[in-house]
């Protein structure tokens, strides 16, 4: 299944790959699990500075689940729990992954590639790209955590017209919904995403990982909100030499050399 996911390396940047382009990377089971094992082991490697997830071939993203694989992995309650579970946990796992996550959207993206790209810090497609939820032609159900991502980054409204139509949008529609960071050249997307990536890369880590603690927070309920934590991160960043070589570096008027301590 290895061979299905894909995991690349330039540099500080780290890639997960779906590697299925002749079923437009549609994911089984079993490719969720090879990704949630792939996040677990490079969420502890510390000079990861940004992760890129993307599809093989250049012509989609992630088309949703293989539908191929239906009756033997969704065709009873406890199969359909196992999906949405592990589904789950690797939305969760993109969501909260340490380092700033980039989509790299080329071609469609489908059903869970629009749950998987919603997971992510930023979202970049090509101008020709299509995304689409199309549960409602297919009587899926879609559980509360998939749902309410979607409505945190793009509202109620447009979740419902792409659940309810269930068509296809354009990337235009997407950008305007607030999905999509920027629209590329389909030829661009690959660079431009590599491009945002070294441009973290460069930055102070304890900084950046502070950022996207605190943000990830802020859209969290009152009672679940860890404002102690929110705060320790902030006093990491003061306490660290990151901190020293910055204004250093600044007064030296030369570009700093992070290493993220």
């Amino acid at each position: 299944m290895e061979d299905k996911i894909l995991q690349h390396r330039n540099g500080p940047i780290a890639y997960i790959i779906f590697n299925q382009p002749e079923k437009r990377n549609a994911v089984s089971l079993e490719m969720w699990e090879t990704v949630d094992k792939a996040l677990q082991t490079l969420k502890l490697d510390n000079s990861i500075r940004a992760l890129i997830l993307s599809g093989a071939g250049g012509k989609s993203f992630v088309a949703g689940a293989d539908i191929s694989k239906f009756d033997s992995e969704r065709a009873s309650k406890e199969g359909v729990t196992e999906y949405n579970n592990m589904t789950k946990k690797v939305y969760d796992g993109v969501a909260n992954f340490p380092r700033p996550t980039i989509a790299q959207i080329d071609g469609f993206c489908i059903g869970g590639g629009v749950g998987l790209a919603a997971s992510c810090d930023m979202r970049f497609c090509g101008n020709s790209s299509q995304f689409a939820i199309p549960a409602a032609k297919l009587g899926l159900g879609y559980e509360y955590e998939g749902i309410n991502r979607l409505v945190q980054l793009i509202g109620p409204a447009f979740t419902k017209e792409i659940f309810y139509t269930a068509r296809r949008f354009s990337a235009e529609e997407m950008i305007s919904m607030g999905f999509i960071n920027k629209i590329l050249d389909d030829t661009d997307v690959a660079s431009y995403c590599l491009e945002v990536a070294n441009m973290i890369a460069s930055n102070a880590p304890l900084t950046i990982e502070a950022t996207k603690f605190i943000t990830n927070q802020c859209v969290l309920e009152e009672s679940e909100k860890d404002l102690v934590a929110c705060n320790e991160k902030v006093m990491n960043c003061f306490e660290s030499s990151d901190y020293i070589e910055g204004r250093t570096a600044f007064m030296e008027k030369r570009t700093p050399i992070f290493e993220g301590k």
